[in-house]
C-alpha cells in the first residue's frame, strides 16, 4: 500500500488545476484550515460526494492499564468522526 502525504496531494492539485505546485500547496493548506476552524466551533462539515466530518463527545468511562490490569478512570474528550458518502463507498469498495 502506497502512503500519499499532504505534498503529493498539493503537487496533483496543482497539476490538476494547472497551476504552480506552490499555488498547489497553498490552496489545500487553505482547505484544511478552514475545516479545522469549521471542525473547532463545533460545526459538521459536509463535502458532498466525499463525506460527513464532525466533532462528536466521547463519555468519560472505565478503562484498564494494559500493563498492570489496574481499573483507571478515562477522562472524556472529543474525537472527530467521519462518515463516508455513498458515491465515495461506491468508488472504493
Amino acid at each position: 500500500m502506497e502512503v500519499i502525504k499532504k505534498k503529493d496531494v498539493a503537487q496533483a492539485l496543482a497539476e490538476k488545476m494547472g497551476v504552480a505546485k506552490k499555488d498547489g500547496v497553498l490552496w489545500l493548506e487553505s482547505f484544511l484550515e478552514l475545516m479545522t476552524g469549521h471542525l473547532r466551533k463545533g460545526n459538521k462539515v459536509n463535502l458532498s460526494g466525499f463525506g460527513i466530518l464532525k466533532v462528536a463527545d466521547r463519555p468519560a468511562r472505565m478503562g484498564r492499564n494494559p500493563a498492570t490490569g489496574e481499573s483507571i478512570q478515562i477522562k472524556a474528550s472529543k474525537k472527530i468522526r467521519f462518515t463516508a458518502a455513498k458515491v465515495l463507498k461506491e468508488a472504493v469498495i
